[in-house]
């Protein structure tokens, strides 16, 4: 008869053999994910743009952040996050043309903020400032805490200068197809408590906080569509579907500004 005693240790010798196996199954993934080939970024996404007739008053609009609110994964400004957000606007209740600018750069994590926010104060002063950031902080080791500090001290900043701000939090990494499982959930998991921290951050810093992952994360995980070909950036389909979420925040930051009729 097998003992007690027995029973723990093979439990025991279970759990480890298989937290072992687990990790190296992760490991494994992880060096794949990184030799993947993804969709690199294209620098006149960042050029200037306007959207909108020309005769009308302008609104500015500028995004910061990582590959997402640059646009990576597609050609054109157009169907970035910002270029879809402008011709919503545009077409929308602000009944203004839009002045649309980028200063973020892909591969910025949280900590990279400030310097952006720099360059977005330089000249015009803003009308409206979203943010997009976090992906990269998941992807990497470091205190999630002090990547939200880091996006709650931009927004500040933003803030001070009497910039209106919109953050769309850390996007569900769950969705994502570049990953196999489990890593794909590990992330998942990384993903949502980034989204926590820079929500409670952005929110106590003035910001009107979107919930990317509550509001899109369904889309994502139903329509392979909504992703570009590296299964990672969003395709001009994912970056609508953004947009649309990001538009009432938008709208509710134009109208502190007084662009609402």
């Amino acid at each position: 008869m097998i003992t007690i005693k027995r029973l723990a240790r093979m439990a025991t010798v279970t759990v480890i053999a298989g937290t072992v196996g687990g990790a190296a199954v992760l490991a494994a993934q992880a060096v794949a994910a990184r030799s993947r080939s993804y969709a690199k970024p294209d620098m006149r996404l960042a050029m200037r743009s306007s959207v909108g007739a020309a005769g009308k008053p302008p609104m500015r609009l500028v995004l910061l952040g990582d590959a997402t609110a640059l646009g990576v994964g597609v050609d054109r400004v157009a169907d970035t996050v910002g270029g879809q957000l402008a011709a919503l606007l545009a077409e929308g209740a602000t009944g203004r043309r839009v002045e649309l600018s980028s200063v973020a750069v892909a591969g910025s994590r949280s900590a990279d903020l400030a310097t952006q926010v720099a360059r977005a104060l330089v000249g015009p002063v803003p009308d409206v400032a979203v943010v997009l950031v976090g992906t990269n902080d998941v992807t990497h080791v470091g205190r999630g805490a002090d990547a939200a500090e880091h996006l709650g001290d931009a927004c500040r900043r933003l803030h001070g200068a009497g910039i209106p701000v919109v953050v769309g939090t850390c996007p569900d990494f769950g969705a994502l197809r570049a990953f196999a499982p489990p890593l794909r959930q590990l992330l998942g998991w990384r993903s949502r408590g980034m989204a926590r921290r820079q929500a409670a951050a952005a929110g106590a810093a003035g910001a009107v906080v979107v919930d990317l992952a509550a509001r899109t994360g369904a889309v994502f995980r139903a329509d392979a569509g909504t992703l570009c070909h590296d299964g990672f950036h969003p395709s001009a389909d994912g970056y609508r579907v953004w947009a649309h979420a990001l538009l009432p925040a938008v709208e509710e930051a134009a109208a502190v500004r007084g662009f609402l009729h």
